[in-house]
């Protein structure tokens, strides 16, 4: 608890400071007047990021990573022991438990934080689940590419998965230590959202481009010499006494090495909308553990989400802006308004989980509306050519 200026103690906006330190997770909010908690809590989801900061103790890190460390161990052993391509109830299911545990945590933040801090993961988890489900092309073309077993596609993921969150789990704490060290990090961040908009928008997607193996991937297959087949889940086999890698091994390593540069953006992008590290990694990784059953839920809709890129070029440009106004209102750059702050207006996190869910939204109904419209074309355009068939031979 903290003490006003006048002895008076300063309450949590839901009323139980306690419970909040007894949980190892702490909020600082200004002093205020008691108030219901459902007033209180959607008051906070209605202010700007960064109003109400959470300090997380080492102990719920720990139990943080542990309980994702498990699951995601728990996943490879159980789809490694048995190989498979999974079935549709199968994938429904586990899709089901990782968006209902997201959803589960989002309320228990609501619960022990406040709603601006609960506001501030929903919208952050949106956000990378949508930005995510764009490296699904690149996947696709990855499996392609080298040419991996529908029933091994499944362990490639896990395990590349598991990479990638390693992975963003350096560039987050890499962010966040930016960001306390320099407020000016804001500025890049918002100018390479909007740059990253602008490009997705002029070049969408081309569904038809090959996968171009990066630096890193050439180093590696000169580097290791590998069986030209695969060897069930095994990254390392040995044959006539030499040890080799399998081509499973390269596939792992494209997964998770590709989804890094996705994450040049998405990273910056939920910093945009919170500036919490506790928050920015677990949403990442319940964006990235439930990737895996989308990739083959959705793997053979993809097609049919022909606005997509625009939809992420949208959602990215409202980011890039959001972050250049805050950026504006913490500014101490010297040569912008004397490195005074300027007087401008900020985003309160609600109406940012708003726009997420309207951009998503409208980008998924018009992307399906204009499938089914070019799919009824063309079937009229075939019925139409098989009737001047007919009529040419009688």
């Amino acid at each position: 608890m903290q003490l006003g200026q006048e002895g008076e103690v300063a309450h949590h906006p839901l009323g139980h400071t306690a419970s909040l330190e007894g949980c190892g997770l702490r909020t600082t909010p200004r002093p205020r007047r008691r108030l219901p908690r459902v007033i209180t809590a959607l008051g906070a989801a209605t202010a700007p990021p960064g109003t109400e900061s959470l300090e997380v103790s080492g102990a719920v890190w720990g139990v943080t990573l542990g309980l994702a460390a498990a699951v995601l161990l728990f996943d490879v052993v159980w789809i490694a022991r048995r190989p498979h391509r999974p079935s549709t109830r199968e994938l429904i299911v586990a899709l089901g438990a990782y968006v209902g545990a997201a959803v589960l945590f989002g309320i228990g933040l609501w619960w022990v934080a406040g709603g601006q801090l609960a506001t501030e993961f929903y919208a952050g988890w949106l956000t990378e689940y949508s930005l995510s489900i764009d490296n699904l092309f690149i996947f696709l073309l990855i499996m392609a590419r080298f040419g991996v077993p529908e029933h091994l596609q499944q362990f490639a993921l896990m395990v590349g998965i598991i990479i990638a969150i390693v992975l963003r789990g350096v560039f987050i704490w890499l962010g966040a230590t930016a960001i306390d060290a320099f407020s000016w990090v804001f500025y890049l961040f918002g100018i390479f959202l909007i740059y990253t908009a602008v490009r997705l928008a002029l070049d969408g997607h081309d569904d038809d481009e090959e996968y171009r193996e990066n630096r890193f991937m050439r180093l590696m297959e000169r580097r290791f010499n590998s069986t030209p087949e695969y060897h069930g889940t095994r990254v390392l086999v040995r044959i006539d006494g030499r040890r080799l890698v399998t081509p499973m091994f390269f596939v792992i390593l494209a997964l998770g090495t590709t989804d890094l540069l996705f994450a040049l953006d998405s990273i910056p992008a939920i910093y945009g909308l919170t500036r919490e590290p506790y928050i920015v990694l677990v949403a990442n990784i319940f964006a990235l553990m439930g990737l895996r059953q989308l990739y083959f839920l959705i793997g053979g809709l993809l097609q049919r989400l022909v606005y997509l890129g625009l939809g992420l070029a949208v959602l990215l440009l409202f980011i890039g802006v959001k972050l250049i106004l805050h950026a504006l209102h913490e500014n101490e750059l010297p040569f912008i308004n004397g490195g005074r702050p300027v007087d401008v207006p900020q985003v309160p996190v609600i109406v940012s989980l708003a726009a997420i869910v309207a951009i998503l939204g409208v980008t998924t109904v018009a992307s399906l509306l204009r499938t089914r419209r070019d799919r009824s074309r063309a079937a009229a355009t075939e019925g139409g050519g098989s009737a001047e068939g007919e009529t040419a031979e009688q």
